[in-house]
């Protein structure tokens, strides 16, 4: 990180609580010029960036967003050792809509007597509740210069660009001095907050409430999770099909082995690259012919649901139901967010309110809730052979998720909080931020997903090649053929599943399985070990132990329920 006191490229902080657009504003400040970053000694993460204003080059750091700088977790503690480094400049942002939230937060800013621009955000939403602010008399009363801007739109980014270049030469003013206490915060709001002439509009508003209610909120959250499955399965089908497959087919696999083939002679070595296991043949068809179809088509709907503000809505309208599991509504974040990846889960469950809840929640994810890639896997490995036993799968993963809270609210001590949530309002997400969080996830996905499953891929052909992997086989020959009824080649996946989950699924493509058998790959590659990268994770988080535990678990369930269904399937199939 570049010091301030370096003219050159001063460093400008963006501050402010979540869900008030403070990453929009940085996207839209900054581009495609970031970088995450873990802060130092711990596992939160901060955004950096570029801001090119003239001839001027800016660092710019968006903060974690937290409510405080009270320092009483991870995220307000790196948020207020950030700002303990003097910036050239805090940019304070605040939600229009819901100001006396945001308000304390700067209060808190101010205190530190920082050079400091106010950002009063989501200007749109306020005006449909029929207010205004008046920004000369907010100004007056903070003694800091105050912008409006609506993010999504750019509206009012030209003026925050000639503000920050106004606050690096030193033009501001220092702030006046606040008590800060929720009372001064609440006499700020009825000052500046002035009713417009023209009449809110309360739609979006009521269709909010409506979605947080019994009903008609759970029709139509069904119909939501109905559309978004649809829309999962369809467009990932679709760009499998009539896309990805035929581009690879047609021009990349031919081209690859052409050129190998060309370079490299016949035997072993060829084999390990373009062979039954080869790393630029299987290593190329698997991530990104069958599973980057999905991964792009899930987080399509998972963005859609982040941006219009779906999820906090669902976790409120579900919070009784999960509270039957021990868990609080905002449980089913991170548990959405393991659909995505498991990795990511586990560390937004450092939100949930104990850490009962976290670790009910990471060991839930672990256990039955597929990421994206292996989702992907199940899907081309059943939907086009039998729809009914990918339907059983999802079925059955909601089931055992379900047993698993309830077994886990009993096991692990601790008391289930009161659920405190904070709602945003209902948006209509907009395309080009929606497109950019894609991109932004599937260069995730390439870079930590299909780059360790292409290494995986030639592990196993190397394996393959030497005849290690008949050894491995002959082995796991009592378990695989003996108890899950599957053919001995299918020991290849238990293996190369402890690397990436979704490699305990996809070698089933290509063996001559009938559907029962199918199924029961699929099972036992669902409730299967983590991968190492998720044990890491677990290890780190909760302790060896835990990760260990889950390790164990995992695989004991799936090989238990798979032998069981090997044998009750032939009642179904």
């Amino acid at each position: 990180m570049t010091s301030s006191s370096h003219p050159a490229k001063p460093t400008v902080y963006l501050v402010g609580p979540p869900n008030v657009g403070k990453s929009v504003l940085f996207n839209r400040l900054t581009g495609f010029h970031v970088s995450m970053a873990n802060y130092p000694g711990t596992t939160v993460e901060y955004t950096k960036g570029r801001l090119q204003l003239g001839t001027q080059s800016i660092t710019l750091i968006d903060t974690p967003g937290t409510y405080t700088l009270d320092a009483t977790n991870e995220a307000e503690r790196v948020t207020t050792e950030l700002l303990s480094k003097t910036p050239a400049l805090v940019i304070s942002v605040l939600d229009a809509s819901n100001l006396e939230s945001s308000l304390y937060l700067l209060l808190q800013v101010l205190e530190r007597q920082l050079p400091t621009l106010v950002v009063i955000n989501r200007m749109d939403l306020l005006r449909d509740k029929g207010f205004g602010i008046d920004l000369k008399t907010f100004e007056a009363l903070l003694g800091v210069p105050v912008v409006s801007t609506i993010a999504t739109s750019g509206q009012g980014m030209e003026v925050l660009q000639e503000m920050i270049l106004e606050g690096l030469i030193g033009k501001f003013e220092r702030p006046i001095s606040l008590e800060t206490n929720w009372q001064v915060a609440e006499e700020l709001v009825e000052k500046v907050k002035i009713p417009l002439a023209t009449p809110a509009n309360n739609f979006r508003q009521r269709l909010g409430d409506w979605l947080m209610k019994p009903w008609p909120g759970l029709p139509l959250t069904f119909g939501v999770l109905i559309l978004a499955l649809a829309l999962l399965i369809g467009l990932g089908m679709g760009l499998r099909r009539w896309v990805l497959l035929p581009i690879f087919e047609a021009f990349v696999f031919p081209l690859v082995a052409s050129a190998i083939m060309w370079v490299v002679p016949p035997g072993s070595i060829q084999e390990v690259i373009i062979g039954e296991y080869g790393f630029l043949s299987k290593g190329l068809e698997w991530p990104f012919t069958l599973v980057l179809p999905y991964v792009i088509s899930f987080y399509l709907v998972l963005s859609l649901l982040e941006d219009s503000g779906y999820m906090p809505r669902l976790g409120v309208l579900l919070d009784g139901l999960l509270a039957k599991v021990g868990l609080s509504g905002s449980g089913i974040i991170p548990l959405l967010l393991g659909y995505g990846c498991g990795i990511p889960a586990i560390m937004a469950s450092r939100t949930l309110e104990s850490s009962k809840q976290r670790m009910m929640v990471a060991f839930m994810v672990s256990l039955s809730v597929p990421c994206i890639a292996q989702s992907g896997a199940f899907i081309s490995l059943l939907a086009e052979r039998s729809i009914g036993a990918l339907l059983a799968v999802i079925a059955l993963s909601m089931i055992v998720l379900v047993l698993a809270g309830l077994g886990l609210d009993r096991v692990i001590s601790g008391r289930r909080p009161m659920t405190v949530m904070e709602i945003p309002e209902l948006l209509i997400p907009k395309p080009d931020f929606i497109l950019k969080k894609i991109w932004v996830r599937i260069r995730h996905f390439l870079k930590d997903g299909a780059m360790p499953m292409i290494a995986a891929v030639g592990l196993a052909a190397v394996l393959y090649e030497t005849g290690i992997m008949v050894h491995i086989a002959r082995v796991l020959r009592p378990l695989v053929t003996g108890w899950l009824l599957l053919p001995e080649e299918a020991a290849a996946p238990l293996l190369l599943g402890i690397f990436r989950r979704e490699l305990a699924v996809l070698p089933l493509l290509d063996m001559n399985l009938s559907s029962l058998q199918l199924f029961v790959g699929a099972v036992v590659g669902l409730f299967y070990v983590p991968c190492i990268a998720m044990v890491a994770v677990l290890s780190r988080e909760f302790g060896l132990r835990f990760g260990l535990m889950v390790l164990i678990g995992t695989t004991s369930f799936a090989f238990l329920i798979g032998g069981i269904l090997a044998r009750l399937g032939g009642v179904i199939f």
